[in-house]
């Protein structure tokens, strides 16, 4: 197949790391908050929604893994440009390059508004970005590695902080998870669909491939990946829906940490504080990671260095992070967000799969006739 990325050994990475890779790169800033969002859906039976959500990336990483291992050492950016052409190619690849910065743009204004409302209220919102921004072009300056490596800590931080739902399930009432299945098939499916704004960034598949030295194990660990999400994601909605009542969830934006707010220690006294600030290097690699996919497709369509690159990106990104200021500016730019995002990750795949088997096949037959 065309457009092969030729990449040196000291830039590949062992398929094991892909494990980290992709699940710190679903756990986010959306794990924060996303149980009100999907209760409105699918009320009690939300937790239904969660593991069905997570079975669906499983799903939709085959259809990922089997394009990719038709092309073996293309990215998406190519695939683009060996399936559609040069041109149509190239509109897909700027497609998906405003699709990644945009994503990154959600991770960022979203923490930058958890922190402000629970920790600093009073800091400007130029500083907070600025000060993430830095930190971001500092990690992604290092390299593939480094980005890598960031993914790996950022897991053990978030499995660190998992236990501390004990506290609230001694506060817990498993009666209301009852009566179950109580909403409708097409409440549950709303659920799903709603639920995709939280669970996506495993498409990042699509940019790391070619970077694998061992493809052959890939697929295990990306699934393993995906496996640990659905899991941690499936465990908090069970707590929050035992822990809140229905009214009470509804009007709790950030679930999550209202959860972290009871934990009560005796040289803590505001745990959801630590846990706001440690978010910070949970979602890091969320942003290094749309971040590195944008530029590796800005690198396909024009010579760019990665340092003048991250550069240019960090101050558009600041720029457009003064505007939005209210919590309705944010939620409705989230709703689109998210609505974009369900069908390019989870539609998409499926229909370049389709595109990929169609290409290759006319291809063996060329090969065949010729």
């Amino acid at each position: 197949m065309k457009n092969p990325i030729h990449i040196g050994p000291s830039d590949t990475v062992n398929a094991f790391l892909l494990f980290f890779i992709i699940h710190s790169s679903q756990i986010g800033i959306g794990i924060q908050g996303f149980q009100r969002i999907v209760y409105q859906d699918a009320k009690h039976d939300a937790w239904i929604s969660v593991l069905l959500a997570g079975l669906a990336t499983n799903i939709i990483a085959i259809f990922m893994l089997k394009t990719l291992e038709i092309y073996g050492s293309s990215d998406l950016y190519g695939i683009h440009q060996d399936i559609f052409g040069r041109w149509i190619g190239n509109f897909f690849n700027i497609s998906y390059i405003l699709y990644s910065s945009i994503a990154f743009y959600a991770v960022l204004r979203n923490y930058i508004e958890v922190v402000q409302a629970w920790v600093f209220p009073s800091l400007d919102i130029w500083f907070l970005a600025a000060s993430l921004l830095l930190i971001v072009i500092y990690t992604f300056t290092g390299g593939v590695r480094v980005i890598v490596g960031i993914t790996f800590f950022s897991v053990v931080i978030a499995i660190g902080l998992l236990p501390m739902l004990g506290f609230p399930i001694k506060y817990s009432e498993p009666r209301n998870l009852l009566p179950i299945l109580e909403a409708d098939i097409g409440a549950i499916l709303k659920g799903i669909k709603t639920m995709s704004f939280t669970i996506i960034g495993f498409e990042i598949l699509y940019i790391i491939y070619p970077f694998i030295k061992d493809k052959e194990n890939a697929k295990k660990h990306v699934h393993l990946g995906l496996f640990a999400t659905t899991f941690i994601y499936l465990s908090i909605m069970l707590v929050t829906l035992m822990y809140f009542s229905g009214e009470q969830l509804t009007k709790t934006i950030w679930a999550t940490l209202s959860l972290f707010s009871i934990i009560k220690f005796p040289f803590i006294e505001r745990f959801e504080y630590i846990a706001v600030c440690f978010w910070m290097l949970i979602i890091l690699p969320n942003l290094c990671l749309f971040l590195w996919a944008a530029f590796r497709g800005t690198s396909r369509l024009i010579s760019i260095s990665s340092k003048k690159f991250v550069w240019i990106f960090s101050f558009i990104i600041l720029l457009v992070s003064l505007p939005m200021k209210t919590r309705i500016q944010i939620n409705t730019f989230n709703d689109y967000y998210s609505r974009i995002a369900f069908y390019i990750v989870f539609v998409y795949p499926i229909i370049l799969y389709l595109f990929a088997t169609v290409k290759k096949k006319l291809k063996s037959r060329k090969e065949q006739i010729e």
